[in-house]
């Protein structure tokens, strides 16, 4: 997970707050869109105008944190590969880079790697910030990341600067309440969207394949209005209640913000548009197999404890980690969360091919 002078992994390991053991929700859309992943590598994936003599297909996964969603992502692209192989005159190998910050778990995701993968492709672990080059130029066919880009390389600008009107000062996150936070996420979104694509674009070969699978509002749904948002600005509610008694500090909180940034679906269309070196062969929102689900407290809080704890044990300290959750689950089971009232987020599938 990105910034460019700090990064928050997803929370490492193996044990019962692992993201391994907590990305379920992430691994349902995946699935979703495995059918719609496999009939554009199919429709798009020409191996004749790669390169007639290639011999091995080189695929990344930017972002990949820990698996097991990472690998089930790549063994799907390579049988989808091999699928239209018939169009190549020599055996084919390949080779599958694993990309996320330094300071992710590269040890567990190897560590937890199916046995079966083996035998399929070679494995290379690539440490670094995909809002920058991170691979060879001309060296991958086939990239992929998946609920990556809403994190920022960065906190922006001014939203922990006291003397700022961007000062996010009663929030931890941006949750489109205050213009000015809303609008120094969008300039960091904007520049980092930028940089995403531009690093592709050396990375990626002509007629190379670039998936992105994410999540961003539907025009004119704002942040606070989803479920998701709804949660985040109850952490942050817990940590203002530990304030009390010294646990946490109100000025530390204020000084806190989440480098998160969902756009929405036709601002993240235009972004995307405006990048010349690749073509837009689909852009669709696409169904979420749990988006009509009332999701349980207990689902709810392993998951954002997974994505959040590194982030906030980097600011807070360790110590704060198991009273916040404890005081999460308190919170939503005396004011549960009404799911009918919350509008949604949604999940977009975006297949870009380089020119």
């Amino acid at each position: 997970m990105p910034t460019s002078s700090h990064s928050y992994p997803m929370s490492s390991g193996d044990d019962q707050h692992s993201y391994i053991h907590n990305s379920s929700y992430q691994k349902s859309g995946i699935d979703g869109i495995e059918e719609k992943t496999r009939r554009c590598i199919l429709e798009n994936f020409d191996l004749l105008s790669l390169n007639c003599n290639l011999s091995t297909i080189r695929i990344a996964d930017f972002g990949c944190s820990t698996g097991p969603n990472t690998f089930h992502v790549v063994q799907n692209i390579i049988e989808a590969v091999k699928e239209n192989r018939e169009n190549s005159l020599v055996p084919l190998e390949f080779q599958v880079f694993f990309n996320d910050q330094p300071n992710n778990d590269f040890n567990t995701l190897f560590r937890t790697q199916p046995p079966s993968s083996k035998g399929e492709y070679f494995s290379v672990g690539v440490p670094g910030s995909f809002y920058g080059r991170v691979l060879p130029r001309n060296s991958i066919h086939i990239g992929h990341t998946s609920y990556t880009t809403h994190w920022l390389s960065e906190i922006p600008e001014n939203v922990c600067d006291k003397n700022s009107l961007a000062w996010n000062k009663y929030y931890i996150h941006c949750n489109n309440l205050l213009e000015d936070v809303t609008k120094a996420y969008k300039v960091q979104f904007t520049k980092d969207m930028k940089s995403f694509l531009e690093a592709r674009a050396n990375e990626i070969v002509p007629q190379g394949l670039m998936i992105v699978l994410g999540q961003c509002f539907p025009d004119g749904v704002l942040h606070f209005e989803t479920w998701q948002g709804v949660v985040v600005d109850r952490i942050g509610d817990c940590l203002m209640d530990m304030a009390k008694p010294g646990v946490t500090s109100e000025e530390a909180i204020e000084l806190f913000s989440i480098p998160v940034y969902f756009p929405q679906f036709s601002e993240l269309k235009r972004e995307i548009e405006q990048h010349k070196s690749f073509t837009m062969e689909m852009m669709e929102i696409v169904s979420h197999p749990l988006e009509d689900i009332a999701l349980s407290n207990e689902f709810m809080i392993s998951m954002f404890r997974a994505i959040l704890s590194t982030i906030i044990i980097e600011h807070f300290g360790e110590g704060v980690i198991d009273e916040l959750f404890d005081r999460l689950a308190k919170k939503l089971a005396n004011d549960p969360i009404d799911f009918k009232v919350c509008k949604k987020h949604v999940n977009y599938f975006i297949l870009l091919k380089r020119k």
